[in-house]
């Protein structure tokens, strides 16, 4: 009896310890849907993840609706991670703080704001020199979506 229950509370401690675990989600595409406009994610360039501190995930079509989503609901704050796609790096997502954004109507996203993501700086300052636009860093871009 007493092996029995050692074995039973060793599983359900291993089971709390791991359902709670505050980490991000993978996306499946083509089946997600964004948790702002309710589309389904299907671009691995544009997409977009936030996990809140109690690790709930939250999927994106688009770096423009996480950023609305953020504005409309002041809840940064509230967030362990917020991700982007790597434009250069197709379903790689990255630290949103730290990406450098780009801004180009040549680069179109699947909500119409022509918004991308870089992890590299210089690759997106390439993409710029090529396609024209602006550049912009993390606050820079919640301030100009939030007029």
């Amino acid at each position: 009896m007493k092996t029995k229950l050692t074995v039973l509370t060793l599983l359900l401690s291993l089971f709390i310890v791991t359902s709670c675990k505050v980490e991000p989600k993978e996306i499946n595409y083509g089946n997600d849907h964004c948790h702002f406009c309710d589309m389904t994610v299907v671009d691995k360039t544009h997409a977009a993840q936030y996990v809140t501190k109690k690790g709930k995930a939250f999927m994106f079509d688009a770096i423009e609706c996480m950023v609305n989503e953020l504005n409309r609901d002041n809840s940064e704050e509230n967030m362990s991670f917020l991700l982007v796609a790597d434009y250069a790096n197709p379903g790689e997502l990255v630290d949103a703080l730290a990406a450098t954004y780009l801004i180009s109507e040549k680069i179109k996203s699947p909500m119409g704001a022509n918004l991308s993501a870089f992890s590299s700086k210089k690759t997106a300052e390439e993409m710029l020199a090529k396609n024209g636009g602006e550049l912009l860093t993390w606050e820079q871009l919640k301030a100009k979506l939030s007029k």
